[in-house]
């Protein structure tokens, strides 16, 4: 099969739409269950080559959870702690590696990856499948599926979940093609192997990145390489704990990205971890009420009589002083950009999220204030000589 006909394209007025090889190729792809669409292959061929590149940069298994075309989330297979597992809702399952991964990508933002697309770099076992038959998402790619995964999965959203298989020998020709307004761009594949030797030009006084660090700055660079631009990521344990994607002004990716690692670690406060929910609480409406119960609008939104929709008795608030304080022990973070910081403001902003170890292009006019403003804070930063725009 050479050409795939979808429902629509971007918008249901887009019609006709397909997938197809011009060069009259089979289609690396087989779909398994449902009917992907536009925007759902999209997601598709972008979180496979994410997921498969992690697997190569690292050695380990990969799982990205992506949305409208860019991550919610990435990450590779580590052990969970005990918090992460309860703040990711996974604490009664029994999770392998691939699982492992999918859970960490999946909960670095819960509420960016509700109704995700799903990307694996191994094959989806039994363990993943039970997994994500409990989580809302339109569909998933890996390399294969085991015969007990592939029926559990089946069985999800009344039997028309995507499921699509792909071809992992699959190489795309080396120049690649789209039509924006009628009009054919041409550009060479950016084929860029991101590696640990891009950490090797070290440009402030201190000249330490950990081994956890050049994991992490890993997943933070291949990440944005499948980022909406501009774009920064924020890395943790490995993975993926805070994606700002398409913002104009590079601040306010740092900004964004830099607020969804804040409440991915303050998650994890005790007194967001012994909240008192109903049993009859679904999980997206816990994550709904656990950003409420972080933000300063707490006690307005969940004031007397609406508590007790979502809580067995009403819990006492997290005070900024109390963020501010849990905040101030958040530590060993990675931060990566896409493209130069071209202000020290950034780095100022990347401060107050946990990060200490930082991966950029380079190559701003005011590289030496970036620079001075990472030796005040002790902070370790390369510059990689590579931009990472992706559109």
């Amino acid at each position: 099969m050479n050409e795939l006909e979808l429902k629509y394209g971007c918008n249901p007025n887009q019609k006709p739409s397909k997938i197809f090889m011009e060069n009259g190729e089979e289609l690396p792809i087989t779909v398994l269950n449902g009917k992907p669409g536009y925007i759902n292959f999209l997601d598709a061929f972008n979180s496979w080559q994410l997921v498969s590149e992690l697997k190569a940069a690292t050695g380990l298994p990969s799982a990205a959870s992506f949305k409208h075309v860019s991550p919610a989330g990435a990450a590779v297979a580590t052990e969970l702690s005990e918090t992460l597992k309860k703040i990711y809702f996974v604490d009664d399952l029994e999770l392998s590696p691939i699982a492992s991964a999918y859970a960490k990508a999946r909960g670095a933002d819960r509420m960016s990856s509700y109704g995700d697309w799903v990307a694996l770099s191994d094959v989806c076992d039994k363990e993943t499948a039970i997994l994500l038959k409990r989580e809302v998402s339109d569909g998933i790619i890996a390399p294969g599926y085991t015969d007990e995964a592939l029926e559990i999965l089946k069985s999800k959203r009344k039997g028309t979940y995507n499921v699509v298989q792909i071809d992992p020998g699959y190489t795309p020709a080396a120049v690649e093609h789209k039509q924006v307004y009628g009009i054919t761009f041409e550009q060479g594949r950016n084929e860029l192997k991101i590696d640990e030797e891009m950490l090797s030009n070290i440009v402030t006084e201190n000249k330490t990145f950990t081994d956890d660090a050049k994991r992490d700055l890993m997943i933070a660079l291949i990440t944005l390489k499948y980022t909406q631009s501009n774009s920064v990521c924020y890395a943790k344990d490995g993975q993926a704990i805070g994606v700002g994607a398409g913002q104009q002004s590079r601040i306010h990716c740092t900004r964004l990205a830099g607020n969804k690692a804040d409440i991915w670690y303050l998650r994890q406060n005790p007194k967001v971890l012994a909240l008192p929910f109903r049993e009859d609480i679904r999980r997206p409406d816990r994550d709904n009420t656990i950003d409420v119960y972080i933000s300063d609008d707490y006690e307005d939104v969940l004031a007397d009589g609406i508590w007790e929709q979502f809580f067995t008795e009403k819990p006492e608030p997290l005070t900024r002083e109390e963020k501010k304080e849990w905040l101030s022990t958040f530590k060993g973070v990675s931060l990566g950009s896409d493209a130069f910081f071209p202000f020290g403001d950034n780095i100022e902003r990347a401060k107050r999220s946990g990060v200490e170890f930082i991966a950029q292009p380079g190559g701003s006019i005011r590289d030496d204030n970036v620079i001075e403003t990472c030796n005040k804070y002790n902070m370790t930063m390369a510059f990689t000589g590579i931009r990472l725009f992706h559109h």
